[in-house]
This record gives structure tokens, sequence and C-alpha cells, in this order.
């Protein structure tokens, strides 16, 4: 726990350097042309800040060893994979598997597990930069809630929540062919993504009446159609037919903190909630990841599909709590500054409290061991299927 420990400290401490701001030094000659002239003492400062953490983010990821509930399940895939045999992962994670074994002239899961690793940071903290109001509130958020230690569990599904999650820029601005192909390119590590071309474009649009109250028929329905919809379910995850996942399930938390976040958002912005297209997609998403927790807990991995809707919190929050903060009313002002120290309090105790399971199956992400002072336990292929 105390690699996780400092390297929380750390990364928030570089972090806190980092100024959402990013302008560059220029002087206007004309009515219409800028000349620049190199870059700020911030830019460079962000750009370094930046690189620091994500070389301390992906090294700490990419020098695991079984460490992740899913580690050595994904180390038979990747063997089973460069043997030819048939495997339930999907392509993209099958041919870089291969390329990489290739390579290196042996089964080089490690590298495997780095590029992974790699890919997801760079993701993440591109897309907190481009699009956060406050990037340390935000990457706070990001260290606090789990989401950079849950990456070292499930990895595919991790590295396409990265990519959704800076995808969400594209989505706002309405570039669908950027969107797109993003989305396809990370279908093919994870193909839950493809959910994200239907949930993120509804997710942005103006919603009418009528869809509300087709929205809430489908929600009814859920309480009646339940088998037929986990058939369907099944049939789309085939992998999940016969185990534990079919039992359903879902969030508490993810429920409280939906709430919790719909709230501060009609204080803040009442009336307004949904004037502004960004504050509106985040609003909605936080609204569809609350219908999926109460009305769809009985389809597999539920939390999974709406994580591609709640990982907007890390944005929203910031961009709810910097409306109060920059508000000249003395009433409002003094609330923002309440919620921020509400909302750090939450995040370090939701932290405190996911660290104490980090052991727990299903999890399993302590104790943290690297390849350099520890060797992987024999796969199913090394020990035999007898």
């Amino acid at each position: 726990m105390l690699v996780y420990l400092v390297l929380t400290a750390v990364s928030l401490i570089i972090a806190y350097q980092i100024s959402s701001t990013n302008t560059s030094p220029k002087i206007r000659a004309g009515e219409y042309r800028i000349i620049h002239r190199g870059i700020s003492r911030i830019q460079v400062r962000n750009i370094a800040g930046l690189i620091f953490l994500f070389f301390i983010l992906t090294g700490v990821s990419a020098l695991r060893l079984n460490v992740g509930n899913d580690y050595s399940k994904y180390v038979e895939f990747m063997h089973r994979t460069y043997s030819n045999a048939i495997v339930p992962t999907e392509i993209g994670f099958n041919y870089l598997t291969k390329i990489i074994y290739f390579l290196s002239g042996f089964e080089n899961y490690v590298a495997v597990f780095a590029i992974f690793a790699a890919a997801t940071v760079f993701f993440f903290l591109k897309g907190i930069y481009d699009q956060s109001e406050n990037f340390f509130l935000s990457f706070a958020m990001f260290m606090l809630l789990g989401y950079y230690f849950q990456s070292l569990n499930t990895v595919r599904n991790y590295l396409a929540l990265g990519i959704a999650f800076y995808s969400i820029k594209y989505c706002i601005k309405r570039d669908w062919p950027r969107f797109v192909l993003l989305i396809l390119f990370g279908a093919l590590f994870h193909k839950s993504l493809l959910l994200v071309l239907v949930l993120y474009p509804l997710a942005q649009m103006k919603w009418k009446r009528w869809m509300h109250g087709v929205l809430i028929l489908l929600c009814i329905s859920c309480l009646f159609l339940k088998d037929t919809y986990l058939e369907l379910a099944v049939k789309l995850y085939p992998s999940y037919e016969g185990t534990e996942f079919l039992s359903g399930g879902t969030s508490k938390m993810g429920i409280a903190r939906c709430a919790a976040v719909l709230i501060l958002a009609f204080y803040v912005l009442a009336k307004d909630v949904v004037s502004e297209r960004r504050m509106r997609f985040y609003f909605y998403a936080n609204y569809g990841a609350l219908m999926l927790y109460v009305f769809c807990s009985f389809l597999p991995t539920i939390s999974r599909i709406a994580y591609y809707f709640t990982i907007t919190q890390i944005l929203y929050v910031p961009a709810l709590l910097a409306r109060l903060l920059n508000d000249r009313e003395n009433t409002r002002y003094r609330a923002g500054k309440v919620f921020r120290a509400l909302t750090i309090v939450g995040c370090i105790l939701y932290f405190a409290v996911f660290m104490m399971k980090a052991g727990d199956d299903g999890m399993r992400i302590l104790p943290y061991e690297t390849f350099l002072f520890h060797e992987l336990p024999a796969t199913l292929s090394e020990r035999g299927f007898g």
C-alpha cells in the first residue's frame, strides 16, 4: 500500500502545480494576424508536470506483476492467442499481443501490460488537461476515486474508458468523424465501447418531453422484461454465460454519487441546467448513469457500462464548483467553498475505504509486486488443465 500512497501524494503535489490555462505569449499585428513568440513559462511547467505524471503513473502500472484480479487470466489469454487458440478477447488485444511477442522473441506479457498502461494514462491525462476547468481537482478525483488504481485490474475495460473519456470533447463539439473513428479504434480492445456510439450522442442532445417519456417507459419495462433483456445481453456478450456475473448487482455508492452530483447541478444552475451544450452533456450522462444503476441492476457488470457516464463527474463537479466560486454573490461563493471542501473530504474518505478493500477478491491490487523482485505463479497452461 505504501507504493500507492506515495504515488498518490507525489502525483497530487505535481498536479497542483499544473495550471488549467493553456495560453502562449503572442503579439497582435493587425486585425487578423497573430505572431507567436514561443511558449510561456506556465506552459513549460505544465508540459513538464504532465510528462512527469505520465511516467510515474505508467511506471507503477507497467512494473507490476500479478497485481490485479485478472492479471494471470490475461497472461493465459496472451499465451493462447500466441498459440492461435480461441480466446474471448478482441482482435486489437490479440494482434497487439502477437506483435509484441514476435518482436520480443518470447512471451513478453510485461511489455503488453506496459503498453496498455501507457495508453490508458495518456488518454486520461490528455482528456483531463484538455477538458477540465480545474486540472488539479479533476486529477485528484481521478486518483482518489480509484479510476487509476482500477486500471491495474481491468486493463482492457479501462483503456476503453480512457478512450471514451478523451472522445467526449469531440462528441460535444459534434466532430462526428473523429468521435466515431476514435470509438471504433477503442472497440478493437473492448467491444463494450461501441455502446458509447449511442450513449454519448444521446447525452449531448437537447431532450424533448416525449423523449423523457420514452425513457420512463424503458425503465418501467426493465421491471417486467428482465429475462428478455438479460438473454439479449448474453447474446451480445457470450463470455458472461454461465458465470457469476449473471447474478447482476448494482452500486449503492454509484447511485449516491450520481444523485449528489445531480442535486449539486440543480443548485448551481437551476433552470439553466441543460442550457449550455457541455454542461447538458455532463448532466444527462449522470442522469443516464443513475437510471442504469437503479433499473438495470440485473444486467452483467452494469457498473462497467455506467462508468462510461460517471467518468464525466471528474469534469462536471469542478465545472459546477467553478460557477459558484466565480460568482460575485457572497452567499454562492461561500457555498462554493463549502462544496469544494466536501468534495475533497468525500474523495479522501472514498480513497481510504477503497484502499482497505484493495486486497479483496474481485480487485486484488494489493499487495503490490513487481517483476523486478517477484515471479509470476504458474498459469493454467503451465499447470495443466487436468
